[in-house]
């Protein structure tokens, strides 16, 4: 990976924009573009402050590039919880997944129950029922995929997901808030 994807994913972990990365550097959004897309090469001085600003050293900055970039990732990585008042065990498929793009979620009600309620946001969110059915409520209206079926929207009203029984549902959520 070049040197400008490197800082341009290092600042998107980091949930900075161009332009606050620019201002916390004392440079400008456009000079911060350029950098990202490998139209200019920053000074010595100007790429420490930007690692450091980003929280990185150069060594780790240049050590990560050198990583394969991880692809599977195993049971006991994942991070479970469990809500015994309210039915529901929720299981994070990929330990870092709040610093991506995208968060998946295996969400699995054990009796009727109910996931908590989220305010509105940016996200776009994926839900695939794998077993029984899953409710969700956004805004006023109510939707319910059963097994085998799929849900896709965006969370621009409060949004909450419940289940009658017994399901489980896999879902995807972008702008990470769950």
């Amino acid at each position: 990976m070049d040197i400008g994807s490197r800082i341009r994913n290092l600042r998107i972990q980091k949930n900075l924009t161009q332009e606050e990365l620019g201002e916390r550097t004392d440079l400008s959004k456009g000079f911060i573009s350029q950098l990202e897309n490998n139209q200019s090469s920053p000074s010595l001085d100007t790429f420490f402050s930007i690692l450091e600003v980003l929280g990185t050293s150069p060594a780790a900055f240049f050590a990560e590039g050198a990583k394969a970039p991880r692809v599977v990732y195993t049971p006991a990585e994942q991070t479970v919880y469990e809500d015994t008042d309210a039915h529901y065990v929720l299981q994070w498929l990929v330990p870092d997944s709040n610093e991506k793009q995208m968060e998946p979620v295996l969400l699995t009600f054990h009796a009727a129950g109910a996931y908590k309620t989220f305010p509105p946001s940016p996200a776009e969110t994926f839900i695939y029922c794998l077993q029984g059915a899953i409710t969700l409520h956004l805004g006023e209206a109510q939707y319910t995929a059963h097994s085998g079926e799929a849900m896709y929207f965006r969370a621009d009203a409060p949004h909450q997901l419940t289940s009658a029984g017994p399901s489980q549902a896999l879902i995807v959520a972008t702008d990470s808030y769950l």
